[in-house]
């Protein structure tokens, strides 16, 4: 059975946010809300949550994780930018985009893409979020909530409550988040390739 937080979307409670990031150390499964869909979501150094979340999604070993991160000097850590792709990170971030960039020795080779050796970036536009991130101090390992064989991602938590109770730790409620989810930017190999076109906007984006 998950634990159940109702944050404010707009000034989530400090003390819970506090609650919630002593659970993530601890290795809790989270699912909490972005500017795109919900997520999920555990610590960056627990390769058991990471399990948890590939048999969530039913993912094979192959599938390449996200990391949230809060800012870019925190994505720099993780991922290799040069000074072009930073100006369009810097540019896109916060937002719903996903960046594609080559793996620094820093990342788990686990989390890693196992063959190009590369690593989806976020810093999401979501107040919970973000609020989430500073009180944790470090990344999450996270991807889309969506179960398998639905159509679409989870919007509201509260739709899907018996499935959450049965698959995660904790869940974060913020509102209803909709369906799209993020646009996904190929930067590893120099140029920028739209992987999947999403709720972030392709035209703001110099191909």
């Amino acid at each position: 059975m998950a634990d159940w937080y109702e944050l404010h979307p707009q000034n989530p409670q400090k003390r819970l946010l506090a609650q919630i990031a002593v659970r993530v150390r601890q290795g809790a499964v989270i699912a909490y809300p972005t500017d795109s869909c919900y997520a999920l979501g555990c610590h960056l150094d627990d390769k058991d949550a990471a399990a948890r979340l590939r048999k969530i999604r039913d993912f094979d070993k192959h599938h390449q994780f996200t990391l949230v991160c809060r800012d870019l000097s925190e994505i720099a850590t993780y991922a290799r930018v040069d000074n072009q792709q930073f100006r369009l990170l810097k540019t896109l971030t916060p937002g719903p985009y996903t960046f594609v960039l080559q793996a620094t020795k820093e990342l788990p080779r686990r989390v890693a893409h196992e063959r190009r050796k590369t690593i989806g970036i976020r810093i999401p536009e979501h107040v919970i979020a973000q609020q989430l991130l500073e009180t944790l101090g470090e990344p999450l390992i996270s991807c889309t909530l969506q179960f398998p064989g639905e159509q679409e991602p989870v919007s509201d938590p509260s739709d899907w409550r018996e499935q959450l109770d049965r698959s995660v730790d904790v869940v974060i409620e913020g509102g209803s988040c909709g369906t799209e989810p993020t646009t996904v930017l190929d930067l590893s190999e120099g140029e920028v390739t739209v992987m999947r076109e999403g709720k972030g906007d392709v035209s703001r984006i110099s191909l």
